[in-house]
């Protein structure tokens, strides 16, 4: 899927579709785990579509829930959503984040090579690739 360490750094557009690819895939995440917030504060919490909305969204985004939940089971709910709203989190950091570090790790990596010098007694014979 990506270029390996011997391959040339990809064109910016191929780079560009990468991030556009795991930016669409981040939005359709989000949007999958609020639907799955506001049904589920609107069926065990008992709230309107618009303050299961907001409560969702304030849960997903990290600010943290506007009403108090008064049954066990929207206790239970909103918990469990909490924790899956603070994984998602760092989970969505990182698919967002992998291109931009794989760019920069193989930039790193074709540098290093470029300016690499053989050592002293070094045979000019190409390794083997593992």
């Amino acid at each position: 899927m990506w270029e390996r360490r011997n391959q040339a750094l990809a064109p910016r557009r191929v780079f560009l579709r990468r991030v556009g690819r795991n930016l669409l895939a981040a939005i359709v995440v989000v949007a999958v785990s609020l639907s799955i917030g506001m049904l589920g504060y609107h069926h065990y919490a008992r709230l309107g579509w618009a303050d299961a909305y907001v409560n969702a969204a304030m849960i997903l985004s990290g600010m943290g829930p506007l009403a108090t939940p008064q049954t066990l089971d929207a206790k239970l709910f909103a918990g469990t959503y909490a924790l899956y709203c603070g994984l998602l989190v760092v989970f969505l950091a990182g698919v967002l984040l992998a291109p931009f570090a794989h760019r920069l790790l193989h930039r790193f990596h074709l540098d290093r090579e470029q300016h690499a010098t053989p050592r002293a007694g070094a045979t000019s014979a190409p390794r083997k690739q593992d």
